[in-house]
């Protein structure tokens, strides 16, 4: 296979660790924290000089080495091989569309915000006797509309009723990691999102607590959707190299809300963005590659693991993931192996990133957050470019990381680096706006 050769240079300096953190909510971020030397025992490097060169997998080179010139060998060849190397050895084969999914609306549509949107609620049942895990799906339609709505779709570390202001909304327990069980929620505020903005530019808003699909722990297994496709006596410890990881379980959940969507006259399916930050910016990645239903893409902060170069010896590393006491549950076993030789994995970033093309994806950063590497996201967007053009749409159009605050929006590749850490920031709906005004065209 030809390989695309690398230069790294400067990156970002500061940074934090912290899990999804307060960034969600619409309040200034707080100073981050130094950047972790070691984590799990695993040094973590921060210098550019340290980094050298590393070599990553061309997408439009087929495993048998011959070049890809057309979309059609895209399509029909490259794809499909590109999907395969994700499933097995990093995020794991998860099963189709189940058999027995059901959706049942418990409200229908309700005046809400003040009279600015219409919410509807409903519940994805995900197994047929209805037992097993269940998304709760809160939904805001702009009010007044008389056609179908483009709609953003955000998983959500929270539970729903924390996501909205808002009174209607039935409230659902979270799942507890030291009991490993449901339990009320607290709080205000975390994963809290910004529903006016998009209801004014004419888009539908969607959420759901990621784990109604599956608790975010090693020992939530049981409790998990990937448990009902066990075999009997399967557990976390025991599931095969290419089984799937929580990843692949949320993504796939988000898959299962777009089968709703489908069946939903008020929303037009065709054009659904999907919306997840840190581990669930991760997920997002890999619905939207994976999922091709999906009409756009944007991942906060992924990193590694997501739209952050492996190849490139940065901030979290695949040791660092998937080290034993870490997040070995989140991915196929195969991904563990190639923690000590990254630069010998068949898969990097900018294949996933190329899975996307050509429907348009936007990569959310911040200039401190050295942890989840903002320079190798946007080196994996310029790697992927190539998949871009081939397709007919814009890359990036440069190699020059830019600026905090400085955007670039173009109908394929998009890159914002906010000036700040790890998750979101207040301003970034501003450019989430502007994006997905471009992307889904709200005003059709």
């Amino acid at each position: 296979m030809r390989n695309l050769k690398v230069r790294k240079s400067m990156a970002c300096i500061g940074g934090t660790m912290l899990f999804a953190c307060a960034a969600w909510a619409q309040t200034a971020p707080p100073t981050p924290k130094p950047a972790p030397d070691v984590v799990a025992g695993i040094p973590v490097n921060y210098d550019e000089a340290k980094v050298g060169t590393y070599t990553l997998p061309d997408p439009l080179v087929l495993n048998n080495g011959k070049p890809v010139r057309d979309a059609k060998t895209w399509l029909k060849q490259r794809r499909p091989e590109i999907v395969s190397l994700f499933e097995t050895e990093q995020y794991g084969k998860a099963p189709g569309r189940p058999a027995g999914e059901s959706f049942e609306v418990f409200e229908k549509g309700t005046p809400a915000l003040n009279g600015k949107a219409i919410r509807r609620q409903v519940m994805i049942y995900l197994t047929k006797d209805k037992t097993g895990p269940a998304i709760q799906l809160l939904m805001y339609l702009p009010a007044g509309v008389t056609k179908p709505v483009p709609m953003l779709l955000s998983i959500n570390f929270g539970a729903v009723q924390n996501a909205v202001d808002d009174p209607g909304i039935k409230p659902e327990t979270v799942w507890d990691m030291k009991t490993n069980t449901r339990i009320q929620a607290v709080g205000r505020g975390f994963g809290k999102l910004n529903v006016e903005p998009l209801l004014d530019a004419g888009f539908g808003v969607a959420t759901f607590y990621y784990g109604d699909v599956e608790p975010d722990y090693r020992e939530g297994f049981a409790n998990s959707i990937r448990a009902r496709y066990a075999k009997p006596g399967g557990t976390e410890e025991n599931r095969a190299a290419d089984d799937w990881g929580s990843v692949a379980a949320w993504a796939w959940g988000m898959s299962r809300v777009e089968d709703y969507f489908e069946t939903d006259k008020t929303v037009d399916s065709k054009r659904v963005a999907i919306h997840g930050v840190s581990r669930l910016g991760k997920t997002v990645m890999w619905a939207g590659a994976h999922d091709e239903r999906f009409a756009a893409v944007i991942a906060s902060c992924s990193g590694e693991g997501g739209a952050a170069l492996s190849h490139r010896n940065y901030g979290e590393t695949v040791a660092h993931l998937t080290a034993p006491t870490r997040y070995p549950y989140q991915f196929a076993a195969n991904y563990a192996k190639w923690a000590g030789f990254p630069d010998k994995a068949p898969m990097d970033a900018n294949l996933l990133v190329a899975l996307i093309a050509p429907r348009p994806l936007l990569l959310q950063t911040g200039n401190t957050d050295s942890w989840s590497d903002p320079k190798g996201e946007f080196l994996s967007e310029v790697a992927a470019g190539p998949a871009y053009r081939l397709l007919g749409k814009q890359d990036l159009g440069t190699e020059v990381w830019p600026a905090a605050k400085q955007p670039i929006f173009r109908d394929g590749l998009n890159y914002y680096m906010h000036d700040g850490g790890h998750g979101m920031v207040p301003s970034d709906w501003d450019i989430y706006v502007q994006f997905l005004k471009q992307a889904l065209h709200p005003e059709r």
